[in-house]
């Protein structure tokens, strides 16, 4: 799709130099912009924009070259996002269905949805327009999917599973899942009952080979914009709220809050019960105890989880251990050979 500088100067509301009929097709990496491509640009040498190979750049008004196409921003990534979205848009369903594709007859298809091959849509199951479903994904008994949804190959969503709008699993994604609860009687574990359900809201995103597990009793609930990076272990029973976004190996247990707007690193293990609130940002590798509150206005890290700034302190503390031990040891020393001393003065 071809979309001129104008027209995407228009979309964005910012303004533009050059010339604005020249055609955009693409969005791209500096190495790889051509005539055809548009880049953004944020910060060093605004020189550089001189000799950049691109269509069209975004960039601040300050660095902008003289005798280039260029539009206006203060935010270029992200508004190099959005012009991304509208210039390359996601794909959407044609309505086309390959005939390996398994589709019960109680399922409700609507109007352009993609099944790929070997697909399979359980029964009472609806997908809603537009939809693409692609190579082996599995459409369990009773769940529902709402419209423009994109189900990359291998994805699963156990029965009674529900997505919003515009809900995107990429390879290997698992919804719905038991999640891990059992009771030892004594002699051996047995099951709590894992029988409750798993919403995802519209706009949600999951990586690759993640795994979300359905509700025990309750409901698990992914809500409206959360982005989930690939390989993330998400239990029985959390709640994650609006445009919260997680990295990479993060495992959260059961019942775990994670409130709106947070910012999860890579590879952060949660403890049942805890609760993160609004907008706070937890470094990687960081650990958050059972029952926990992460309370609002910090950045946090460590094990167990602290505010930066203690973190920092501790860890530079840490550092100065081996000197910090050898000085002991020395004054433990002189304190032996002083109450030697004592005691000798009193005989």
């Amino acid at each position: 799709m071809s979309y001129q500088v104008k027209q995407i100067a228009a979309f964005l509301g910012l303004d533009f130099q050059g010339k604005g009929s020249h055609s955009l097709t693409r969005v791209s990496s500096w190495e790889k912009a051509d005539a055809d491509a548009l880049v953004f640009y944020e910060s060093g040498e605004a020189g550089d924009l001189e000799f950049l190979p691109a269509g069209c750049i975004i960039a601040p008004r300050e660095m902008a070259p003289a005798k280039r196409n260029v539009i206006f921003s203060t935010q270029p990534k992200l508004d190099f996002a959005r012009a991304s979205a509208y210039l390359v848009p996601l794909p959407a369903g044609r309505g086309r269905q390959h005939p390996t594709a398994i589709v019960s007859k109680s399922a409700k298809i609507e109007e352009d949805v993609d099944l790929g091959p070997f697909t399979v849509v359980g029964a009472g199951a609806r997908i809603g327009k537009g939809s693409i479903i692609y190579t082996g994904s599995v459409i369990g008994k009773g769940c529902r999917l709402g419209r423009e949804c994109i189900l990359h190959p291998g994805v699963v969503l156990y029965p009674g599973a529900k997505l919003g709008d515009r809900v995107i699993l990429h390879a290997g994604v698992v919804v719905g899942g038991d999640g891990f609860g059992y009771v030892f009687d004594g002699e051996r574990q047995q099951k709590f009952p894992q029988i409750g359900t798993v919403i995802l809201e519209d706009d949600v995103e999951v990586g690759c080979n993640t795994t979300i597990d359905r509700g025990s009793l309750g409901t698990t609930r992914i809500r409206q914009g959360a982005k989930i990076d690939n390989m993330v272990q998400i239990a029985h029973n959390v709640d994650i709220g609006r445009n919260v976004v997680i990295a990479s190996q993060t495992g959260i247990s059961g019942s775990t809050v994670i409130e709106d707007d947070a910012v999860i690193g890579g590879q952060v293990g949660f403890g049942d019960h805890a609760r993160v609130q609004k907008g706070v940002v937890i470094g990687s590798k960081a650990g958050v105890l059972p029952g926990k509150i992460v309370r609002s206005g910090h950045i946090y890290w460590g094990i167990p989880v602290r505010p930066l700034r203690d973190y920092k302190r501790l860890n530079a503390y840490f550092g100065k251990l081996p000197a910090m031990k050898s000085e002991i040891d020395a004054l433990k020393k002189e304190v032996s050979k002083l109450q030697d001393a004592l005691r000798k003065e009193k005989h």
